[in-house]
């Protein structure tokens, strides 16, 4: 039994099959930009693995970057679809397949929503694992000499400059650890030692 059945004639059919394909290249466009995105925050954070926290915050990239390559995939096999429905003899071998493909549609609009799920509940977790870096980050700037970290003071002045802050809340985080060396410091002064 089919609910609101609509009959379709030829014209009518060409016109739904060209917005379609219309539509499912602007998806295709639209997975392009997210697996984009996914690879842009991706090189980011390993630029910035130093400061950072935790390995576990490279998830939200890699299921940006799963989840676009996925949707061009998706999206440009249905302009295939689209586009071979204009042909009855194309469109012949397309129709077995189209109830398994949109459950498979059905999947990716799942996943998508996962994905975005995925970056909006695990931001706080790439803030946390940042502020846990930059800290530490901060009580190493001073190690200059010391292997594994001895670009510890440029990747901080780096982000300082880049992103116009100072410290990880604010320019009293400076206030609580030694920053400068101590090969530059006479312990012998009184003023060194206060």
């Amino acid at each position: 039994m089919a609910l609101l059945k609509v009959s379709f004639d030829q014209k009518r059919r060409v016109k739904l099959a060209q917005g379609l394909w219309l539509l499912n290249w602007l998806a295709v466009l639209a997975g392009t930009v997210v697996f984009g995105l996914g690879l842009f925050l991706k090189i980011e954070l390993r630029k910035r693995s130093d400061v950072m926290g935790n390995s576990e915050s490279h998830l939200v990239p890699n299921s940006l970057i799963g989840v676009g390559v996925l949707s061009c995939v998706v999206h440009a096999l249905a302009g295939k679809v689209c586009y071979d429905a204009l042909d009855p003899a194309k469109y012949a071998k397309w129709k077995p397949w189209l109830r398994p493909y949109l459950a498979a549609c059905v999947l990716l609009q799942a996943a998508l929503l996962l994905a975005a799920l995925c970056c909006l509940l695990l931001r706080g977790s790439l803030e946390s694992a940042l502020a846990l870096g930059l800290r530490q980050g901060l009580r190493f700037y001073r190690d200059t000499d010391t292997p594994g970290r001895c670009f510890m003071k440029k990747t901080i002045d780096l982000l300082q400059t880049e992103f116009r802050c100072c410290g990880n809340n604010g320019f009293r985080d400076w206030f609580e650890i030694q920053w400068i060396s101590n090969r530059y410091l006479d312990f012998s002064s009184k003023e060194v030692k206060e």
